[in-house]
């Protein structure tokens, strides 16, 4: 097969599959990307960037300023694109992450050509994340539906022209409207479990006086950034009594500080400095020597922090699930999570996890003081966990082989 991948962070969530497909010398695997690659080549993938010539138009309404930049990408894409088919290639299918508009204009280019569209979440005014926390209503709430409706713009469009899609999770799946919902296949990216996975001896240098280990008591935080759609202002609000009822514990929170999904706060502030002076007033100075900011980290360490945790908390509005959380799973830790739709799908309450409500800081103390109380009901809750991980979302053994076969789906049945 001749298999062209988009995305514009490339490999994003096609790291395991596209060098797969790559590895079978019968395809011939391109990505097309903005990313700015060091070598023509990753993992058998040929890469090919491209970049937007232009920015979104001054004074544009705030309502269509999105789905202009996505035309900008999709120009720029397609541009790229034209270089690919005047130098003799043409896919047999294109794998696309389409949310920031690449894919729009690649069938123009290609009619024949089969396209397959990651579906990772469809904007409701309702139900899911906007509107969820009452803390952060949106700025323009008159106008706020108005507004996802020409958001969704980009996924109408391209449910004209797709042919399937592919979706990591079912509540994710669900999200998107009839009749194209029926033509997604739900396969996850994938979680590595023999990677990740427990390592009762493992010992963690978190500063250059503290190394911690299975022995300790470490409670582990973790988002790509720090703010409220995954439930940070919901932890710091919890730690003040967390640390008086557990001298003994260590916290460490693994996030940077910019925005991934919701809206930035006013001022040039960060999310993590507003709820930091909000809780720190009370808070001991010996107790604040407890907490660890450790910012963004590299993979490997990230997995040593998951192998030393006494308790994993993770929090999320309805909305995309995290890798975090099912890599904490496959390592086998005890997780407290948010009784939110996309964790019902993961953790079954006191079988692989504890839930509780999101908003609910003193029963979210409660939950992880109990565990923390109970290295019996620990080891039952993690063992299950990485039992589910290991069952439904490991990478070689289920998540590839589907994923791959849902690429020849998209060729042969469409």
């Amino acid at each position: 097969m001749r298999i062209l991948f988009v995305h514009q962070n490339f490999p994003g969530q096609f790291k395991f599959l596209a060098p797969a497909l790559a590895a079978d010398p019968r395809n011939k695997v391109i990505a097309l990307t903005m990313r700015q690659f060091q070598t023509p080549e990753w993992r058998g993938v040929k890469l090919f960037s491209y970049s937007a010539t232009r920015g979104a138009t001054k004074g544009v309404h705030p309502w269509v300023s999105d789905f202009e930049t996505k035309t900008i990408r999709g120009e720029a894409c397609f541009r790229a694109a034209q270089h690919l088919k005047a130098a003799g290639f043409t896919p047999d299918v294109i794998i696309a992450h389409p949310a920031w508009g690449e894919s729009l204009f690649l069938k123009d280019l290609w009619p024949k050509t089969k396209l397959g569209i990651y579906c990772e979440f469809y904007y409701h005014k309702d139900g899911a994340d906007v509107g969820f926390d009452p803390e952060f209503p949106p700025r323009d709430e008159g106008g706020n539906a108005c507004r996802l409706r020409l958001r969704n713009l980009n996924y109408l469009v391209h449910f004209q022209i797709a042919d399937a899609g592919l979706s990591p999770t079912e509540w994710q799946s669900s999200t998107f409207p009839e009749p194209f919902r029926s033509t997604i296949t739900v396969a996850h990216d994938g979680i590595d479990t023999g990677v990740v996975a427990p390592d009762p001896s493992i010992s963690v240098a978190v500063t250059d006086d503290v190394t911690l280990t299975k022995q300790d008591e470490v409670i582990t935080f973790v988002n790509r950034n720090l703010e409220p759609y995954r439930g940070y202002h919901v932890f710091m609000r919890a730690l003040p009594d967390m640390l008086r009822r557990r001298p003994r514990a260590r916290v460490l929170i693994v996030g940077g500080d910019q925005v991934s999904y919701g809206a930035k706060p006013d001022g040039g502030r960060t999310w993590k400095e507003i709820f930091v002076e909000e809780v720190r007033p009370r808070i001991s100075d010996s107790d604040w020597a407890r907490v660890y900011f450790l910012g963004n980290i590299p993979y490997p360490r990230f997995i040593q922090l998951l192998q030393i945790s006494t308790v994993h908390v993770y929090l999320t509005y309805p909305f995309v699930l995290s890798w975090s959380l099912l890599e904490a799973m496959s390592a086998g830790c005890a997780i407290v999570a948010s009784d939110t739709k996309p964790l019902r799908e993961a953790i079954q309450q006191n079988e692989t996890g504890r839930l509780v409500n999101f908003f609910d800081g003193a029963g979210l103390v409660d939950e992880i003081r109990a565990l923390l109380d109970d290295p019996v009901e620990r080891a039952r809750l993690g063992s299950n966990a990485r039992a589910f991980a290991q069952g439904a979302y490991d990478l070689k053994s289920v998540c590839l082989p589907r994923q791959v076969e849902w690429v020849k789906s998209v060729v042969s049945d469409h």
